[in-house]
């Protein structure tokens, strides 16, 4: 080193203090469960994340508040943040807004799953005449769940092109995360109406409705009510972040309960404005008992995915 020459130590930041990590544990240990099992998180290349990220910083007009993103940091260091906090399997949720890009996700999608066995394969797809083979292709290759963004893709889940696609992941009962609600605002797409035409179509199909359908939430639990195979992703809901601007109905809570083991945790870490405690903190505080929280935080996507620990 010459001297006098001012060196600048550049370190990767931390996504989460080891005192948060022991609070989330907390929670889960709690409960005698071996961990949590998360099917919301968001891995994706570099550059498609960086832009998701310029989005959220930029507070664009489907927003409408600051969004800051709490666990903004490396791609290893966010995995190795979920570690910590006791997460046995997660997911990558990469979605394309545009054509001809979705294949290219899946293929990085198939190799982050092999460079991180935690990761439960994702894939993704658009209405596009591809779709039906590249879809076929990543379920040859041990896709385990899939990701469509109606909001984002700006697309219609009837459409003609997702026909081959539907029939397939109902064929081979891989779930769907679909985030189809008109939250955080409506897309000319978005809501329980083109949902309910799919179902109608292809009754067994393994949709996870993301956010808890928000702000539908009524109306997708009636679709959940009218298919046994429609399950809940509870991705943010009942965090204060979400109530200020959509709170889930007190009188739907009832419900939550009776369908208890179709609902899956969900965060949207890292792109989340609060800890990953709180996002737990919500669902302890329905007050819905043990068990309830035992199926939503672990057992029942344990069962969805065959996990064993």
């Amino acid at each position: 080193m010459t001297a006098g020459r001012r060196v600048t130590r550049v370190t990767t930041p931390e996504p989460f203090s080891a005192d948060e990590a022991r609070s989330v544990t907390e929670v889960w240990r709690g409960l005698s469960l071996p961990g949590l099992i998360d099917v919301h998180t968001h891995f994706m290349p570099r550059n498609v994340m960086d832009k998701v990220w310029a989005y959220f910083d930029s507070a664009g007009p489907m927003l409408g508040r600051d969004w800051p993103i709490n666990y903004r940091a490396d791609e290893e260091v966010r995995v190795d943040g979920l570690k910590a906090f006791g997460v046995r399997r997660f997911t990558s949720m990469i979605y394309p807004h545009k054509p001809d890009m979705a294949e290219w996700l899946n293929g990085w999608g198939a190799d982050f799953a092999a460079r991180q066995p935690d990761c439960l394969h994702t894939a993704t797809f658009y209405p596009e005449e591809s779709a039906p083979a590249y879809v076929g292709g990543a379920i040859e290759a041990g896709a385990r769940i899939f990701k469509s963004h109606i909001q984002v893709g700006e697309y219609s889940p009837t459409d003609p092109l997702l026909d081959g696609v539907w029939a397939q992941l109902a064929d081979a009962q891989i779930p769907v995360v679909i985030h189809c609600g008109s939250g955080p605002a409506p897309g000319r797409f978005t809501g329980p109406g083109p949902i309910a035409e799919v179902l109608h179509r292809f009754p067994s199909l393994r949709l996870i409705i993301a956010h808890m359908g928000t702000p539908e939430y009524v109306e997708f639990l009636d679709l959940a009510d009218r298919y046994p195979s429609v399950m809940l992703d509870t991705t943010m809901s009942f965090t204060d972040f979400s109530e200020e601007s959509a709170p889930y109905p007190r009188d739907a809570y009832p419900r939550l309960i009776d369908l208890g083991d179709r609902i899956l945790l969900g965060s949207d870490y890292p792109n989340i404005p609060y800890g990953y405690r709180h996002a737990l903190d919500a669902l302890t505080r329905l007050s819905f008992g043990d068990d309830w929280l035992r199926g939503v935080l672990y057992d029942n996507a344990a069962g969805v995915f065959g996990v064993e620990e």
